[in-house]
């Protein structure tokens, strides 16, 4: 006997297809392809090479793309939506003694594999102005944030929350139970650089805007059974003329242990005020750790610091690091799109674990070029150069050569 559909249920989904399409689910949908070229290539300059590995040099080439499809809601109060992203990593150029660039994943040899890919997909309910998403993503907070230095970003496996029904307050929650590192396509417990492995981060935390340029940033997050982390943030501008304006960013944190995993002892404050005039920015920052220990967070992602810079962190114990900074915007000389940037930071006083203190300094230099109009509308080229050296780490020159171009499907 031939098997029929059943009449409601194919009634349902017709009818439910319809509204999908009505709603918005459909309609407010955006799926865009952001296409990724890096050439990488790190010099490792003191004798011996490398002190991990002896290596004398980490370059590879590499290109990527990241497929990101975001739906719109459901009707009704409260709305449904699934948010799907897809990504691959091809290697263009390596090989085993010039590995390890943290671009792909390794072989059991050392060396890189020639391709890896990601897929992953997170639901998300809207109610009024919150939004609740779970599953896979990437997203900044200041007590976590997803790294994106290489080829593909890191990734979450994550619950979260964020809501903006108090006018000028938005209040964050998320949950990670495993990460994906920037090199890997497998999930992972998280760990971090005080050791120990955990299967959970919570964080808590809100953004209130003082007024339509300032804002203060207030954040609880909790590595379980081994740190726990609490940070301030003010973000604010002071405006002297049309072209002329003051820039601040001020934080501050304290970091402590959780249970028996060990005595942790952190305290952080940093500082980068910025003075800008037309197309000129100068900028001056300071950073310090007091405590015993190093400043917290996840392995694989990215530590929320005014001198964290394209190499160095400036974060261990005890250190005190200075930056000066200097950005060029060329739109006013005629070539939009064009900017340029440079910055020098320099540490002292890192507690050194076998006793004594560091020293370290860092040098950037960064040229940009983002198309302006026609067919390659945002497609982006930039050359980053670092030259760091240090007295207790490695003395690294390092260029990246990125070509990115976003394309949007619909």
């Amino acid at each position: 006997m031939r098997a029929h559909w059943p009449v409601v249920p194919v009634v349902f989904c017709l009818t439910f297809a319809t509204d999908l399409r009505a709603a918005g689910f459909l309609e407010d949908s955006r799926a865009n392809v952001d296409f990724r070229n890096l050439y990488f290539d790190r010099d490792f300059r003191q004798p011996g090479g490398n002190q991990a590995n002896g290596q004398s040099q980490a370059r590879e080439w590499g290109q990527a793309a990241v497929l990101t499809f975001q739906s719109g809601f459901t009707p009704g109060a409260l709305g449904l939506g699934v948010d799907v992203i897809a990504m691959t990593g091809l290697k263009l150029d390596s090989s085993t003694d010039r590995a390890g660039t943290g671009m792909f994943p390794a072989e059991h040899d050392g060396s890189s594999v020639d391709e890896f890919s990601r897929l992953g997909a997170s639901v998300k309910l809207k109610y009024s102005k919150t939004l609740v998403r779970s599953g896979v993503m990437a997203f900044r907070k200041p007590v976590l944030q997803s790294a994106d230095s290489r080829l593909l970003p890191g990734l979450f496996k994550a619950t979260t929350l964020e809501s903006s029904e108090l006018e000028g307050l938005t209040l964050q929650a998320a949950r990670v139970t495993q990460t994906m590192g920037l090199d890997s396509s497998d999930w992972g417990r998280l760990t971090s650089r005080y050791g120990g492995r955990s299967d959970e981060f919570t964080l808590y935390g809100a953004d209130y805007v003082l007024t339509e340029k300032s804002q203060i940033r207030a954040y609880y997050g909790k590595l379980d059974g081994i740190y726990q982390h609490t940070l301030a943030n003010y973000i604010g501008r002071l405006d002297f003329s049309a072209d002329r304006h003051l820039s601040f960013d001020l934080r501050w944190a304290k970091a402590a242990e959780l249970e028996d995993f060990r005595d942790i002892d952190n305290r952080a404050f940093g500082a980068l005020i910025g003075y800008r005039q037309k197309n000129h920015t100068v900028s001056v920052g300071y950073q310090k750790m007091s405590g015993r220990d190093a400043y917290p967070y996840v392995n694989g992602t990215d530590p929320y610091l005014v001198n964290f810079v394209q190499i160095l962190q400036f974060s261990n114990a005890g250190e005190r690091s200075w930056q000066v900074r200097y950005d060029l915007d060329l739109a006013g000389w005629g070539i939009p799109g064009l900017s340029f940037m440079s910055r020098y930071v320099q540490g002292d006083q890192a507690q050194l674990s076998s006793g004594g203190e560091g020293r370290e300094w860092e040098r950037n230099s960064e040229l940009t070029y983002v198309i302006q109009a026609g067919s390659w509308k945002n497609a982006s080229f930039k050359w980053r150069n670092a030259t760091a050296r240090s007295t207790f780490g490695n003395d690294i020159d390092e260029n990246r050569l990125v070509i990115s171009y976003p394309l949007s499907l619909f």
